[in-house]
């Protein structure tokens, strides 16, 4: 080719790779002299190997001389590029490349003939013309000490780089609206305060609320309340001049920025404005639907508050309104301070729950769908407030995780459920596990294997007993969530998505992850009887676990009907009112005992 020996283009090859795979602790073997010779005198095997590396390797690698030309591909690149290796011989690399790599390609190639080794994402273009991502890693290739051409190994990296555009646009906008999420919205309002700060600008913060949304999805089913989200939020935007200054933060709660305020009047104006999109009604299924907002207000005059506090006091202003009759639009003051002096309240009494142990659990029983047997208990945390009685999740869990006390409170839960379990086999009750769940706070802690494994040694439970409850928006991060998820099936503990369905997981990820279990969250239950897209949404994640080897329980279960729903597309199991409510641990243990004799569902089939 151009000039060169095959014996000059295989020794300068079998440098060129001997430069680039030296370092390789994966490689290292080949290169060792007792595995190139049979005997101490025996040949060596550097040709032989040259040639299955050049044959066989499952990464691509081209020669280019000098001047930049395709001499030879060590396989057919036309499922990359869709050039043959017929079309490449001889041709120039640069007419391959984007406009936005040639010169980061010149400048590498540039560098190689000098002898250095390097590496680069680059774009080239498709015969097809689409662009497609590279990442080229390149060496010298050297004979009789002169540098003939070059050597470069190609990986296609397109699949790599959508994958990870897609994770991060899921970690910044909302999936169903395509707005903002809340914590891009947060990341961004604090530069915006940075820069209204230094310019003196004054900026506001509106917290909005769709008003009584509940009825509506009460009333048309979700699928039409999610439609009408995305009117809402198409009105909203059109009513805002910036594009990306609103957001949805959850549910149908959305936040918007307001810069460049010039006084009173004009804040009102543009609040006005907010409002006033709202008029017109909006049809669902042909029935027109006026809907109202409520608008909660923090104004900055000068940029000195941080996003987290204006948004806490615009939410303030937004619970005020709503309390005033809704419709409306309220500006934070300082009286509205009293709710963040509740939660510091509740905050102080639990850390005095903590150690008083005032914490109790309850316990859900979890049935075998085909047999009615109760396979499991799902541990759920109650305060038994010495004032106000049993206390709900509800009322203090966001408290805990604002404030961090989730981590102690989950640690506390998983060893009481684990003690709890291990009591009741202990008295011969049946060998079930114990589920509980994992807060985001405590699955982001690095020890949280090793205190998993120490509770399980000082209370004597198995692990395969101890069932950890995750949920989807963990599982964003896939390898950091496949490390910890790996060290805690090794430890032999069962893993499993809680209200799966409702964050933004899918199944090319979890595929990859140890999970044993689905849990189908209870919004989607609650209305397969009635709503045929829950119904398919049901049945679709059943399937698709099966096929992965995952077993599915479906939470939230209240009717004879949607047991046999869920038993006529083989869900594996059930939980909710229709086996039994939670119970106290003395009411669990009562009920493990009557299952001794009675192992069966009542009135199941």
């Amino acid at each position: 080719m151009n000039g060169w020996s095959n014996d000059g283009l295989w020794l300068a090859g079998v440098a060129g790779l001997a430069a680039l795979t030296a370092s390789a602790a994966s490689l290292g073997w080949i290169f060792s002299r007792k595995r190139y010779r049979t005997e101490q005198s025996g040949p060596v095997y550097q040709w032989e190997l040259l040639n299955s590396l050049y044959t066989h390797s499952p990464i691509a690698f081209a020669v280019i001389d000098r001047h930049g030309r395709f001499m030879d591909i060590n396989r057919d690149p036309s499922d990359m590029v869709g050039y043959g290796k017929e079309e490449l011989n001889g041709i120039s690399f640069e007419t391959m490349l984007a406009d936005e790599s040639r010169e980061q390609t010149r400048l590498v190639f540039q560098r190689t003939l000098q002898g250095e080794t390097c590496s680069r994402e680059i774009k080239v273009i498709h015969k097809h013309g689409h662009a497609i991502d590279l990442n080229i890693h390149t060496s010298p290739l050297v004979r009789r000490n002169r540098t003939i051409g070059i050597l470069v190994f190609i990986e296609d990296i397109s699949d790599r780089k959508r994958s990870l555009e897609r994770i991060r646009y899921m970690a910044y906008y909302d999936d169903m609206t395509g707005l903002p999420n809340r914590q891009f919205f947060m990341n961004r309002l604090e530069e915006r305060l940075q820069s209204a700060k230094e310019s003196g600008r004054s900026l506001a913060v509106c917290y909005i609320d769709v008003d009584h949304f509940k009825l509506i999805n009460a009333s048309f089913g979700r699928d039409f309340g999610d439609m009408l989200l995305l009117q809402i939020a198409e009105r909203l935007s059109r009513s805002l001049s910036v594009p990306g200054d609103l957001a949805r933060m959850e549910g149908d709660e959305f936040a918007a920025c307001l810069e460049s305020l010039e006084n009173a009047d004009d804040i009102s104006r543009r609040l006005d404005a907010l409002i006033s999109v709202m008029k017109e009604p909006f049809e669902l299924n042909g029935v027109p639907v006026h809907v109202t907002v409520s608008i909660g207000v923090s104004v900055s005059p000068d940029g000195a508050d941080d996003a987290a506090t204006m948004l806490k006091r615009a939410d303030a202003a937004l619970h005020r309104v709503k309390v005033n009759g809704k419709n409306d639009y309220l500006l934070h003051s300082g009286d509205m301070d009293h709710i963040a002096i509740e939660k510091l309240t509740i905050q102080h009494e639990m850390h005095r729950a903590l150690k008083n142990k005032e914490f109790v659990l309850h316990y859900q029983p979890q049935y075998d769908l085909a047999s009615g047997q109760i396979v499991g208990m799902e541990a759920l945390v109650r305060w038994q407030h010495p004032e106000r009685g049993l206390v709900s999740p509800g009322e203090f869990i966001p408290a805990a995780e604002e404030s961090g006390l989730i981590v102690p409170l989950g640690e506390w839960v998983i060893e009481e459920a684990c003690r709890q379990n291990k009591a009741w086999q202990d008295e011969g009750l049946l060998n079930i596990p114990v589920s509980v769940n994992l807060s985001f706070r405590q699955f982001s802690q690095r020890n949280l294997t090793g205190k998993i494994s120490e509770i399980l040694r000082q209370t004597g439970l198995h692990p395969r007993y101890l069932e950890l409850e995750i949920t989807e928006s963990m599982t964003m991060d896939v390898e950091r969530a496949s490390q910890y998820l790996k060290e805690l099936t090794d430890l032999g503990v069962n893993i499993s998505i809680d209200d799966f369905g409702t964050g933004y997981s899918s199944f090319h990820y979890l595929k990859n992850l140890p999970i044993a279990r689905l849990k189908i969250d209870r919004s989607f239950v609650r209305d397969i009887e009635q709503d045929p897209g829950d119904a398919a949404i049901v049945a679709a994640i059943i399937s698709m676990a099966h096929n992965l080897q995952m077993q599915v329980i479906a939470e939230g279960v209240e009717t004879k009907d949607q047991v046999h729903f869920l038993r006529s597309h083989r869900c594996d199991e059930m939980q909710g009112y229709f086996g039994s409510p939670p119970l106290s641990s003395s009411g669990a243990q009562d009920l493990l005992l009557e299952k001794l004799n009675r192992p069966a569902l009542p009135n199941y089939h």
